[in-house]
């Protein structure tokens, strides 16, 4: 089973490198992995997905927790959420097919980036599926070049947002107020 999770962190040098570094040692496969920064540019969310059943994703959660650099880690797994994922593709138009790739990307409501006589760029975003469908028709035109950004997501409901992630928990605030 695929997990959504997305850490806030400190927007700090060697963040990605320790916590990428830590799933590696633990032997904990990063299918996806998405780095920007919040809407405070000192914090960074880093959005993961990892496979797994519960347990590992557990495991998962609880070391990325104990990473001090990290201020807290969400599993999206009972949310509704929304996902992207972002595509750059070069498909060769030779041979006249530069209507018939056109015409795929705006049913995939994509975006044609740049264009030249043997080829055309185009952008995409949406699900993976939609992607991999995507990719899958662009395979008959002849695939030049390709890359894919990880995988970004946002719950529906408030779920992460700095302010949130910056205040005690509950219990922390209850012991402070009887101090």
């Amino acid at each position: 089973m695929k997990h959504v999770l997305s850490a806030m962190v400190m927007n700090q040098p060697g963040v990605l490198a320790h916590i990428s570094g830590m799933l590696a040692s633990r032997a904990f496969n990063i299918e996806s992995l998405a780095v920007g920064e919040t809407e405070r540019p000192e914090f960074s969310r880093i959005t993961f997905v990892v496979a797994g059943d519960d347990k590992v994703l557990d495991q998962v959660r609880k070391q990325l927790e104990k990473i001090i650099t990290v201020v807290k880690v969400v599993d999206y797994l009972h949310q509704e959420i929304v996902e992207r994922d972002l595509m750059l593709i070069k498909v060769s138009t030779a041979g006249g097919k530069l209507s018939s790739v056109r015409e795929l990307v705006e049913i995939f409501r994509g975006k044609v980036v740049d264009v030249s006589a043997e080829h055309v760029m185009v952008e995409i975003s949406g699900s993976e599926n939609k992607l991999t469908a995507f990719i899958d028709l662009m395979r008959s035109f002849g695939i030049i070049e390709m890359v894919r950004t990880g995988r970004i997501a946002l719950s529906r409901e408030k779920s992460l947002s700095v302010a949130d992630a910056l205040q005690p928990p509950p219990a922390y605030e209850d012991a402070t107020a009887q101090s």
